[in-house]
């Protein structure tokens, strides 16, 4: 699977953006797709997961401004993101959860990412 994210870009504060994310390959074993970003100088960190069956879960500190949703027909997943702050500048990475069966009938899971997209928030 591979994964190509795009959207980022330069935002005032209070504004929007919205993040795509484009899965191609063996897609029928993606299972869950997430939203992950790394500020400069810090860990990267989770901020939106979606199951296959559409279970979302957010970091706190993007509650009730991000929202993440996808297409599995298109096997697309986007993050709109609304209400921005400068605390939301990052590289944005999508990612995607694998599950598959191997030769010998042993579930293998996996995670592949995206190249990140960079979201800049000017005050």
């Amino acid at each position: 699977v591979q994964l190509q994210a795009s959207g980022g870009g330069l935002v005032q504060a209070g504004g929007s953006l919205k993040l795509s994310c484009a899965a191609s390959g063996s897609t029928s074993s993606i299972n869950a797709l997430d939203w992950y970003r790394q500020a400069p100088g810090k860990q990267r960190e989770s901020v939106a997961t979606i199951s296959r069956g559409g279970d979302t879960d957010y970091a706190d500190s993007v509650k009730g401004r991000f929202t993440i949703s996808r297409d599995n027909a298109k096997n697309i997943v986007w993050l709109q993101m609304n209400s921005l702050k400068p605390e939301d500048t990052a590289v944005y990475y999508c990612s995607a959860d694998l599950l598959s069966v191997d030769g010998f009938g042993q579930w293998v899971a996996e995670r592949v990412w995206g190249q990140g997209t960079l979201v800049t928030v000017s005050s």
